[in-house]
């Protein structure tokens, strides 16, 4: 025979007496008698389910999807007690749409209905249990705590629920402990030391039983004053009450009990259990042995020598009921009072709709339905319905442990926590007025440098002890008079000392500080030097250096490359409506002109040493018009794409409060940004190409090195804007700002310098070279080269290689 648990008895005994109950009721259930049978899971996955198919099909060895089921029907399954049996239990109750009812488990996932269809419980869940613990803590105001959880499952469902109820509520947390689930001693250690160097006295629960004691008798050997404990779970706060010197380390303690049906009778039921009465019960002689700790003279066996033998003279009366079974045995009770009251509506609600269904003849799916809509009280008058995931709606007593004259601790309910209709998050706290009122420890008990403890209700310090509220960055540190930790205003920041809110300044990347001002200087001068260049170029342009490669190109770009300077100056001072609607337009249209023009020239090289005879049609690419319309239509789309994204979403002054703590950061919001990168993209292929052109142009032949110079110069473009892109995306604040006014000016510089800078050295300093003597070598050189390459080709169309084939069948080889 497998062990039986007192605990579990008492349970099962619960169970019995609820049917024994209904069967006398005259109003429930009044022509029908109830019928069960208990059986043992041996507190095993393999068991239960064992147990569960055995139910299901009525077969000793149990065959699945065949019945062997004669007489009454079965109406549901009422377990298990704990939570990993009723998963096993639940999945395969589930493909059946067999009822079940668990009085025993609170695991979170049970109550998705679309893994567990079948299942519902007369407790509630931990998340329900978590979140009620939670108001608890927002309802007396307590701003500083430690959350202790257990490192599983439900402790990290239950902290983190916790966290996110708390966190927008002011409350601080302290710290997230989480214990080992194995029991790791040296781990529970290093919580203990954190807890006694810790500041919150309020100290939020989610741990298993075994470490809890563990926590407990830690601090016993070195106690903390004044922590105030607050637990879910009432069996906590029951073995608390049994610790010898637990008052060196509990000054208060709260926990919830579900407020649950009470088995009026049931405790003079147990008294009158005897083996004698109910010979049928195979568990009730383990249960007599393990609670008088006697032996009864089996057959066959011989008995212990100086083992006690039980007489069956013992009684149950003065054996104490224990506190820590009374939660679950009120759940069973109420479990089977649910499925007899969902018997009697489908049975009552058929026979008014004249189906006339057979109480000896239905399926499990119908009661399954009727359970779930299930609206009753139970005989103590406490109200059970089930919500939509079969959790039972249910309020929590709060009750408090508070301390005697003698020193010694018992419960006391103190309040009741009810659920809201309208939010599924968010209960009434309803308190008596004899709660004792918890004290925060004394002033000189808090030395750190962010010190203080929670706000406690109607407690006056001597002195003002500042809370710490580190935990968040723009939290303010409030007097003790304060109840919670406060936020500041989104237009002020934290003190550095917690304890005031300061104004946030507005920053900008001005013309006036040191940073703006080098930027702007940097700008005035790369336009003038643009503009210097475009004297010189216009002073000499008869010269063979402004007239070689298109001089109005030339001048097209140093307009441009001037702009491109100057548009710099549209990203300083502070952002209005205007300057950031011209801001990244008018640096993109002037850029896309530049571009366009070094696209313009490298192609007017390129064409100039592919035509090779007068009148071909490639000549006129060469004209001056050509070369213009390649800058006209790359700008025109690029304009068009400009006024599309003002059209669409404009860009607009925007405040940043999020880069920095202390700052309001004044800037543009880029509106669309879609609009935004195609802008970019554009600029970006159109900069690629030109590089690619002028890159596979380099090797030509020309006297002031044209190719090598554009080439170097978009080289030098593309290397900026390719860094350019990860630096805006890590900048913050007005660094962004400074980061793309660089790239600007970086490029502008690139190009003018690359381009023009040998021009002007010719026309100013080598004037020697600057005239057609120096340039005919090279003219006749590039002319020879054409002519060359002129005859090659006319050699090869004109000189075939002809095959002969002699009639002696001989081949002569070829003849030209």
């Amino acid at each position: 025979m497998t062990g039986v648990s007192k605990w579990g008895y008492r349970v099962a005994q619960s169970f019995v007496f609820a049917i024994e109950e209904i069967n006398r009721s005259a109003h429930l259930l009044p022509n029908l008698t109830l019928g069960f049978s208990i059986r043992n899971s041996g507190d095993s996955v393999h068991g239960a389910l064992y147990e569960t198919m055995g139910f299901l099909t009525g077969q000793e060895e149990p065959i699945p999807n065949y019945t062997c089921q004669h007489g009454s029907p079965q109406a549901a399954l009422v377990g298990d007690t704990r939570s990993s049996l009723s998963v096993s239990m639940a999945r395969l109750l589930g493909l059946y749409k067999f009822p079940q009812v668990s009085h025993g488990s609170s695991l979170p996932s049970l109550s998705d209905k679309i893994q567990f269809p079948s299942f519902l419980r007369t407790l509630t869940s931990d998340v329900t249990s978590s979140c009620a613990v939670t108001q608890l803590i927002i309802h007396f105001q307590w701003s500083w705590v430690i959350i202790l959880a257990q490192d599983d499952d439900f402790g990290q469902q239950a902290s983190s629920l916790a966290t996110q109820m708390l966190t927008p509520a002011g409350v601080c947390i302290e710290f997230h402990l989480h214990v080992p689930s194995h029991q790791s001693l040296p781990k529970i250690k290093e919580i203990i030391q954190k807890m006694k160097k810790s500041t919150a006295r309020i100290v939020l629960v989610f741990l298993s039983n075994a470490n809890f004691h563990l926590i407990l008798y830690g601090l016993l050997a070195d106690p903390v004053s004044g922590q105030v404990w607050v637990s879910k779970d009432t069996l906590h706060m029951a073995l608390t009450l049994t610790i010898p010197d637990i008052s060196k380390v509990l000054q208060g303690t709260f926990s919830l009990l579900p407020h649950s049906s009470r088995a009026i009778g049931f405790p003079e039921f147990l008294d009158h259990l005897h083996p004698s009465q109910t010979p049928e019960d195979m568990f009730i002689k383990k249960f007599w042995e393990l609670t008088f700790d006697c032996t009864w003279p089996y057959q066959n066996s011989t008995v212990t020598e100086g083992a006690q033998v039980c007489s069956g003279n013992e009684s149950l009366k003065n054996k104490p009921h224990p506190f820590p079974e009374v939660s679950k045995i009120d759940a069973a009770y109420s479990a089977v009072y649910s499925i007899a009251h969902a018997l009697h509506d489908m049975i009552a609600c058929d026979h008014r709709d004249g189906k006339g269904t057979d109480s000896q003849d239905f399926q499990p799916w119908q009661l399954l339905h009727a359970l779930r809509k299930v609206h009753f009280k139970t005989p103590d008058g406490i109200e059970i319905m089930f919500d939509a995931n079969g959790d039972l709606v249910s309020k929590f007593d709060i009750l408090q442990g508070q301390r005697i004259p003698k020193g010694i601790f018992h419960l006391v309910h103190v309040g009741i926590i009810e659920p809201q209709a309208s939010s599924e998050n968010k209960m009434m706290v309803h308190l008596k007025e004899d709660i004792q009122q918890v004290r925060c420890p004394p002033p000189s008990a808090v030395k750190a440098a962010f010190q203080g403890s929670a706000k406690c209700p109607n407690w006056e310090p001597p002195t003002a002890v500042l809370i710490a509220a580190h935990a968040l960055r723009d939290s303010l540190q409030t007097k003790e008079d304060m109840k919670r930790c406060l936020l500041c205003p989104k237009e002020q920041y934290s003190s550095h000392t917690r304890d005031h809110c300061l104004p946030r300044t507005e920053i900008f990347l001005a013309f006036e500080e040191p940073l703006g001002f080098i930027l702007a200087l940097v700008a005035l001068l790369l336009a003038g030097l643009a503009v210097l260049a475009l004297g010189v170029f216009l002073k000499h342009q008869d010269t063979p250096v402004v007239k070689a490669n298109n001089r109005t190109l030339s001048y097209f770009l140093l307009i441009s490359l001037s702009l491109c300077a100057l548009c710099a100056l549209l990203f300083l001072g502070r952002p209005t409506v205007i300057t950031c609607l011209l801001r990244q337009t008018t640096f993109a249209v002037v850029f896309t002109v530049a571009v366009s023009s070094v696209l313009a020239k490298t192609l007017t090289v390129v064409l100039a040493f592919r035509v090779t005879r007068p009148g071909r049609r490639i000549q006129v690419c060469l004209n001056r018009g050509a070369s213009t319309s390649v800058v006209l239509i790359a700008s025109s789309i690029q304009a068009v794409l400009c006024g599309v994204w003002l059209a669409i979403s404009p860009p607009f002054p925007d405040r940043d409060m999020v880069s920095e703590p202390q700052h309001i950061v004044i800037q543009c919001q880029e509106g669309s940004g879609a609009a935004f990168f195609c802008v970019l993209g554009y600029l970006g292929f159109l900069a690629g190409g030109t590089f690619s052109v002028a890159f596979l142009a380099r090797g030509l032949p020309d006297v002031f090195n044209e190719t090598k110079f554009l080439t170097f110069s978009m080289l030098l473009f593309c290397s900026v804007w390719t860094a350019f892109l990860p630096l805006y995306h890590s900048a913050r604040g007005k660094s962004t700002v400074a980061v793309e006014i660089f790239s600007i000016l970086a490029s502008t510089a690139g190009l003018l310098g690359g381009i023009f800078i040998p021009k002007c050295y010719i026309i100013l300093l080598k004037p020697e070279k600057n005239i057609p003597a120096w340039l005919r070598p090279g003219q006749k050189a590039h002319q020879e080269k054409q002519s060359e390459m002129l005859q090659r080709r006319h050699v090869h169309k004109s000189s075939p290689k002809i095959l002969k084939i002699s009639s002696s069948g001989e081949s002569p080889g070829p003849r030209a």
